[in-house]
């Protein structure tokens, strides 16, 4: 799986938005690889940020 895929599931199972730190502590995966995943899934329209630095699965 992409760090992409994997931060969308980490999204998609969590009942509340989550920040960046959230993710990266939920996936183990590197904060740069996390933020690239959310500009990319963002510009998808994959997920929304509900308010500044938290992110959900639309």
């Amino acid at each position: 799986m992409s760090a992409k895929e994997i931060v969308l599931e980490a999204l998609k199972s969590s009942p509340e938005p989550m920040k960046t730190q959230d993710i990266v502590q939920k996936t183990g995966l590197d904060k740069k690889e996390v933020e690239k995943a959310i500009k990319e899934l963002k510009s998808e329209g994959l997920i929304e940020s509900p308010k500044r630095c938290f992110y959900k699965a639309k």
